[in-house]
């Protein structure tokens, strides 16, 4: 079973920047297709951003597009989330979760890291 591990959160102020990273306890990792979900109070989970094994494909949500980027490296069994130009409503608690299986649900998630934008 893969275990992830969320760092990075924090508390910053908007227009400002984070960069939160996930790490993977194993080297299976690498095969699968990586995520990151925000839970906000009152709101239901929202996807944030995914990236494919290779690297070679991202998404985004629109909320979100053009002001983060998600990246990972193999090497060292991690993936990235850079968030720029924070907002208020980008506070939530931010998870990074891994798809073993294509098309279906992400099967493991991490404990989740606090994002707190001021305005």
């Amino acid at each position: 079973q893969v275990q992830l591990v969320e760092s990075g959160g924090g508390l910053v102020q908007a227009g400002g920047s984070l960069r939160l990273s996930c790490a993977a306890s194993e080297r299976t990792f690498r095969r699968y297709k990586m995520g990151w979900f925000r839970l906000a109070p009152g709101k239901e989970r929202e996807f944030v951003a995914a990236i494919t094994w290779g690297g070679g494909t991202t998404f985004y949500a629109d909320s979100v597009k053009g002001r983060f980027l998600i990246s990972r490296d193999n090497a060292k069994d991690t993936v990235d989330l850079q968030m720029n130009s924070l907002k208020p409503e980008d506070t939530a608690v931010y998870y990074c979760a891994a798809q073993v299986l294509f098309g279906r649900p992400y099967e493991y998630w991490g404990q989740g890291t606090q994002v707190t934008v001021s305005s």
